[in-house]
């Protein structure tokens, strides 16, 4: 089994989270990275810039329709739902879309929203991996992305800055693995064969 695409949800607490994930993460690392981490619809390329620094692979902000391709790290923009969209006649690859849809969760970005519009693409060759936050983001599309076939991973709640969001997805039971924030990655290279 190849996976083909890790999408990753964060919240309060989520920009020491994904610096200790994605610095973890190889420059060889294989399968493209989607993230959502809540912030400020204002926020500007702040957090792209930050993250960068932390990651060996390319960070950046996809736009509409954009192709998702291995040895890129995509991060939601501010106030858009970031959606998967499979092949289709129209477009000849997996891609990104972009939605100013109501807020799911009260976020735009939601966790749930790329969760699920990933699983639905994806199924058995997505994972998902929910970070550190302080409301019950993720927890559905954790749900989507199990029963989907594909694998998810919590991190454990006494590792987390705000632990609401990791223990909402343990106590629904969508957790494959919880694992401490220093044990994601090295778990990611060994699922993806690095």
């Amino acid at each position: 089994m190849t996976i083909q695409l890790i999408a990753v949800g964060a919240s309060l607490g989520g920009l020491n989270a994904l610096e200790v994930l994605l610095s973890g993460l190889p420059k060889n690392f294989p399968v493209p990275v989607a993230i959502v981490q809540h912030r400020y619809k204002a926020s500007d390329q702040k957090l792209k810039v930050v993250l960068q620094q932390y990651s060996a692979l390319v960070v950046i902000e996809p736009q509409d329709k954009e192709e998702i391709v291995p040895g890129y790290i995509y991060l939601a923009p501010a106030d858009y739902h970031l959606m998967v969209e499979a092949k289709s006649d129209m477009v000849p690859y997996s891609s990104f879309s972009l939605s100013i849809d109501a807020p799911v969760t009260y976020a735009r970005p939601s966790i749930d929203v790329l969760f699920e519009t990933a699983a639905e693409t994806y199924a058995e060759k997505l994972i998902g991996v929910l970070l550190t936050g302080a409301n019950h983001d993720g927890k559905q599309g954790m749900a989507k992305i199990k029963a989907s076939g594909g694998k998810t991973v919590v991190q454990e709640p006494s590792t987390a800055a705000c632990p609401i969001m990791p223990k909402a997805a343990i106590a629904a039971g969508v957790a494959d693995k919880v694992l401490p924030l220093v044990g994601i990655a090295p778990y990611l290279m060994k699922i993806c064969n690095v």
